[in-house]
């Protein structure tokens, strides 16, 4: 129970040490190393050789599987499908994010004041809210159902963690009711929602306690779609191994826009 409670609560739980994610971790940490090594994802990495952003880049199917691999299961996968009652689960290529000593040093093109956000905010958001256009006005583009992170390698717990708010989920849940309300579900991929979104994030700075999640190989937490999240800055003496920070991030797709708002 406490787990669900943690979940609903705080908008995200862990998961201690788990043999069948371990098994999993052992076939697919060599593909998630490949996906570095590729020169077609030369353009994920990012901020000076800081971060490696490898969005989707896991050669995984929808059961989670690289080739030759098991499909992801165990016991966050069961939580998922028992507790949050998403019985059938099309897995998404799993993002390959890894993070260097240094993370994060300023990038061409971004401005000083999204270089501080980075450092000082650990560039927080909320997925799939896509930000368009020069301005970078914010929309709902891609709802997720979750977010699961399975660490890949061990790394020091200032290794550039993922950061939650706690709390945030509830804070953002609201803020989109009032930005969505009294328009069709369809409708609200083409509703700016900057302001109220940039609002409400400002109050979740100042309201939610913010979490630094660390967890080894063979540990998960999952993260609730609305929570605000992001990554913290490499620590001074922050150590891992050659491979970095690294971790795989699932997001499943939701096509259901009102799901998306209104689901525990």
């Amino acid at each position: 129970m406490q787990q669900i409670d943690d979940f609903h609560a705080r908008g995200w739980c862990r998961f201690g040490h788990d043999p069948a994610l371990a098994t999993w971790i052992g076939a697919s940490l060599p593909a998630a190393r490949a996906t570095v090594a590729d020169p077609a994802n030369a353009s994920w990495l990012r901020y000076q050789g800081t971060w490696f952003a490898g969005v989707n880049a896991l050669p995984n199917d929808a059961t989670g599987a690289v080739p030759g691999g098991p499909a992801l299961s165990g016991n966050a996968v069961d939580f998922i499908r028992t507790k949050l009652e998403i019985a059938e689960i099309a897995w998404d290529k799993a993002q390959v994010s890894i993070c260097y000593p240094g993370y994060p040093k300023p990038m061409d093109g971004e401005t000083d004041g999204q270089h501080r956000f980075r450092r000082d905010r650990d560039a927080a958001h909320v997925d799939g809210l896509l930000g368009l256009g020069t301005r970078k006005r914010r929309f709902l583009k891609e709802p997720h159902q979750f977010i699961l992170g399975l660490p890949m390698v061990e790394a020091s717990p200032d290794a550039s963690p993922f950061v939650v708010w706690e709390g945030s989920h509830e804070i953002m849940r609201e803020a989109f009711a009032q930005a969505f309300g009294g328009h069709p579900p369809a409708a609200w991929p083409g509703i700016d929602i900057t302001e109220i979104y940039v609002n409400a994030r400002r109050h979740c700075f100042e309201t939610c306690k913010r979490v630094e999640i660390h967890a080894r190989p063979s540990e998960a937490y999952l993260v609730h779609r609305l929570a605000l999240h992001g990554v913290a800055p490499w620590g001074a003496s922050a150590t891992a191994g050659p491979d970095g920070r690294m971790i795989c991030y699932f997001r499943p797709a939701m096509s259901d826009f009102a799901s998306w708002l209104a689901k525990p």
